[in-house]
């Protein structure tokens, strides 16, 4: 049974994203904030805790939010390559960083933790993450810190465990 939905509460856009990782692959709807609020991937409550439905086809994703009232903002579906991120984490010294994918990576863990609630499973943020945010927004990781690389790891490692253990 479903006891609370998040969706489009306050008038956000509602969109499918489909997100490709090398351990999980799956649609999600995202809603994108309006005014103060911030983004977030759509979540319902069941049994006492935030689940994020997770769809094989954006159709499926479509007929879910239909059900509910909740209609998408666009017809296509966004994609978040994952897997090139998982790539780099799994060889970050012989890898490039890939800089646009990881920029929708953070994000997407960001708006993955909000919508469940679940903040406290990635690093929290610091001046260290935000240089490391700025640089990579203006496409600079290769001016990363030390410290600042260190802290994109983290933080890319515990956003891949969240997406990975979301049911």
């Amino acid at each position: 049974m479903v006891e609370s939905e998040q969706a489009d509460g306050a008038g956000g856009r509602l969109y499918a994203y489909r997100v490709r990782g090398a351990g999980r692959s799956g649609v999600v709807l995202w809603v994108g904030g309006r005014g103060d609020e911030l983004d977030r991937v759509v979540s319902v409550g069941e049994g006492g805790r935030r689940r994020v439905p997770v769809f094989v086809t954006g159709r499926q994703a479509r007929v879910f939010a239909g059900r509910r009232g909740w209609r998408l903002a666009a017809s296509e579906v966004g994609t978040l390559e994952l897997v090139r991120v998982e790539r780099w984490l799994a060889d970050p010294v012989r890898r490039r960083v890939p800089a646009g994918v990881v920029l929708e990576a953070w994000n997407f863990f960001e708006d993955l933790a909000r919508g469940l609630g679940e903040g406290h499973r990635l690093p929290r943020p610091c001046a260290v993450h935000d240089g490391a945010y700025e640089k990579l927004f203006a496409g600079e990781c290769g001016d990363w810190t030390p410290d600042e690389r260190r802290a994109v790891r983290e933080l890319l490692t515990a956003g891949v465990e969240l997406w990975e253990s979301v049911s």
